[in-house]
């Protein structure tokens, strides 16, 4: 039985959405309306399809191996013993990924295995249509036609590629005619009324002989590039790649660098519902109105306005008499715009980054690989945070130079170290870390340990961290 083999492609900081999403907790791990996140509902797509006891491949940043590891905990049918990682050291766009994850499954699994790449940000209510594409690319795929996924358009939308067809390939699909770049309004609408287009959508379906043959032809430098930083890193359930390696590998596209120019091109038209919810108005959507066009997610009262989204977090979020307004209440950032200028949210986030300031980075709550940590307070003479720990998880036996600090324990029981001594903690008892100290906290329970850390000297930055033991690599 021929595999197929589903590789999710997780990257991309989703600049639009923010103050929610931020590079180091974006929009695929964003909470939806329905409290599931774009990751979670993308994994179970995959599992859908996917051949029986087949891996699924997610290639991301190594900053998400944990988020991610975290997202698929709570799909109970995502057994761990059928995903694979290939963690990024640096961002280098979606043609290597998905030939570094090709190459690996070719050595495992040989050339006639079938790859269908995802995008973790993506969402598709229409899973029975979902799955019927999926099979109609399958076929065309095994016949070595590199096969796209074409949605078929709603409306002229500006904001995406299009995909030309050519000549039909049976029932399966069609010829690739062309790629298109973004059009005017204009075009857009003459390509809605001309049905012969459909939307980039960025899914694909490969035989992995075909697709490593066609790069061979069209891009050998990526592929060879990305296949000696493969042969380099360290063969597992999860590889980390070699980072000087992979940093040298051209940074390009899968359309740019192949689809584009390669041979034997297919498009799967899709007719299922697609959003890349690439904007707060598309978010927005997903949130029933109310009889003024209103939508409200948390805490929120409006008070004579109309068509305005409110997304409100711990705090009350009210407002008199507005039209047309996004509101986002993050908790240390409000973002206030007006609908149709909601694509405009990423030069807020590049004029953030020009400044240095950290919130196009940092939630007030930080997720590691041991549990997270949420920030309470930030003063110039102090730092409060509450650190919650994952059961059997460790954080690494490290000191500071510039700053001392103090352990409360308000939930469970923590083992701790601090120097030579080793002791356990119960609720309401605490320890004193001296500078320049080494010290560990451990989780030796099988449930979530909660402690209050409040940090005292003169600069309180993370890279004040001297790690000398680190399970997770970061030493």
């Amino acid at each position: 039985m021929t595999l197929l083999i589903p590789v999710i492609l997780s990257g991309g900081a989703g600049t639009r959405l923010w103050p929610v999403s931020r590079r180091l907790y974006p929009k695929p791990f964003m909470a939806l309306p329905d409290g599931d996140t774009l990751i979670e509902k993308t994994a179970r797509r995959a599992l859908a399809v996917a051949t029986p006891d087949a891996p699924i491949y997610t290639v991301t940043s190594r900053d998400y191996r944990f988020i991610t590891g975290d997202a698929y905990a709570r799909i109970a049918e995502f057994d761990r013993q059928r995903q694979r990682f290939l963690l990024e050291p640096v961002a280098r766009n979606t043609a290597p990924a998905i030939l570094a994850a090709a190459l690996d499954i070719q050595r495992a699994h040989g050339d006639d295995a079938l790859i269908l790449v995802l995008a973790s940000d993506h969402l598709i209510h229409d899973t029975g249509a979902f799955q019927e594409a999926v099979s109609r690319a399958a076929e065309l795929a095994s016949q070595g036609k590199l096969c796209t996924f074409g949605v078929v358009p709603s409306s002229p939308e500006t904001g995406y590629g299009y995909i030309q067809r050519g000549g039909a390939l049976g029932d399966q699909g069609f010829e690739v005619a062309a790629f298109v770049e973004k059009p005017d309004l204009a075009t857009a609408e003459q390509y809605l009324l001309s049905g012969d287009y459909y939307w980039n959508s960025g899914m694909f379906c490969f035989r992995v002989g075909s697709l490593l043959a066609a790069a061979a032809q069209v891009c050998a430098d990526v592929l060879d590039a990305t296949r000696r930083c493969l042969d380099q890193s360290t063969p597992g359930a999860s590889i980390v790649l070699v980072q000087e390696l992979f940093a040298a590998v051209p940074s390009i596209s899968i359309d740019y660098a192949l689809m584009e120019r390669a041979d034997e091109r297919a498009v799967v038209p899709a007719h299922f519902d697609w959003s890349d919810i690439g904007s707060w108005t598309a978010l927005s959507d997903l949130v029933e109105p109310d009889s003024a066009g209103n939508r409200i997610l948390g805490s929120a009262l409006l008070v004579d306005s109309q068509r305005t989204y409110v997304q409100a977090g711990k705090r009350m979020v009210a407002a008199v008499g507005v039209q047309d307004l996004m509101i986002i209440d993050s908790g240390d950032a409000i973002l206030i715009a007006h609908r149709e200028q909601a694509q405009q949210v990423k030069l807020v986030v590049d004029a953030l980054r020009r400044d240095g300031h950290d919130s196009t980075e940092l939630h007030t709550t930080v997720h590691r690989p041991w549990g997270s940590y949420t920030v309470l307070e930030d003063a110039p003479d102090c730092k409060v945070k509450r650190l919650v720990v994952k059961p059997g998880e460790v954080l690494s036996l490290q000191l500071h130079h510039r700053r001392s600090e103090h352990w409360t324990v308000v939930r469970g029981t923590a083992k701790v170290r601090v120097g030579d001594e080793e002791k356990l903690l119960h609720r309401n008892e605490s320890v004193y870390i001296p500078m320049n100290t080494m010290h560990r906290l451990e989780n030796p329970t099988d449930e979530d340990i909660a402690l209050i850390e409040v940090q005292c000297g003169d600069y309180f930055g993370e890279d004040d961290i001297v790690r000398y033991e680190d399970r997770y690599g970061r030493s």
